[in-house]
């Protein structure tokens, strides 16, 4: 069994654009303590079953990204990939929480350790950026600085304990869409101690600082994304709210677990999707976020 965590940019500026369209940024991502599972069990040909919440929303893809990427390994390593592989789907699809992404990330970690492989870490980064900008990320599923398209890795600097609620009002944005719908000049990358925080209050200070270029836009195309917001905002206790990604799921930052998971409950209504728990580490128990809706 893989656990595969939702990545949550705690901040996110677009700081330029690459001759072939792709945009340049500069994030602060972090992982949730909730995700997809992914289990494989011998087989003599490669196959993936879904299961879970959210399966429906990828029944209609015909290549899923956690095929693609056992596709990619076997490719590297010069082996014919194998293994029936069940994906459990508790993270909202286009969601802004990289959830395909790290589907990607967990693929590579478990069929490596299920093979018996041990791919350079460059290799599997550059299968990582085949799939996708934010997979890259995702593979070692660690707090990073991501620049470049996402691909540039620097190590975040160290984070307090904190907690998060994570809330979707129930819509799929694109991705595309919202950078065509961004304007604007670009911004400076953001500028973050060295030493880290010590406190969840001294990080929401620094984030108050950032912000995600891409909120905007996105709540141009989903304005319930103002709703979100405004209600986590709202919550006792909230220390930054904040959207993730391209959206549309949101994220407050709260001082503990245990404070967001009373807020998550709190906030449950029917067609919207929410969790309260703590930043995910790889020493934790999977899975420490608890629903609310």
């Amino acid at each position: 069994m893989e656990f595969a965590p939702a990545k949550i940019n705690l901040h996110l500026h677009v700081v330029g654009r690459r001759d072939d369209g792709y945009h340049l940024l500069d994030s602060l991502a972090v992982f949730a303590g909730i995700g997809d599972r992914l289990s494989v069990s011998p087989s003599d040909e490669l196959s993936l079953r879904l299961t879970g919440p959210f399966a429906a929303g990828l029944e209609a893809e015909a290549d899923n990204l956690v095929l693609r990427a056992a596709r990619a390994l076997g490719e590297l390593v010069g082996i014919r990939p194998t293994g029936a592989l069940v994906l459990e789907k508790n993270l909202p699809v286009a969601s802004g929480i990289g959830g395909g992404s790290a589907d990607a990330g967990a693929t590579l970690r478990l069929l490596s350790r299920v093979w018996g492989i041990e791919p350079a870490v460059a290799d599997r980064m550059r299968i990582g950026l085949r799939l996708g900008a934010d997979v890259p990320v995702c593979i070692a599923s660690q707090p990073a600085i991501m620049t470049g398209i996402g691909e540039v890795l620097t190590p975040a600097p160290a984070l307090p304990p904190a907690g998060l609620v994570l809330l979707n009002p129930g819509v799929a944005i694109s991705t595309p869409a919202v950078f065509r719908t961004r304007s604007g000049a670009f911004s400076a990358p953001a500028r973050f101690p060295l030493e880290g925080w010590r406190s969840a209050e001294a990080l929401a200070d620094s984030l108050r600082a950032t912000r995600n270029d891409l909120e905007q836009p996105a709540r141009a195309l989903a304005p319930v994304i103002g709703d979100c917001l405004n209600a986590l905002a709202a919550a006792p206790g909230c220390l930054l709210a904040r959207m993730s990604g391209s959206g549309a799921t949101c994220f407050g930052l709260f001082a503990s677990a245990e404070v967001a998971r009373v807020v998550a409950a709190s906030l449950a209504r029917p067609g919207w999707w929410v969790r309260g728990g703590g930043l995910y580490q790889w020493s934790e128990p999977t899975g420490s976020m608890d629903a609310a809706g």
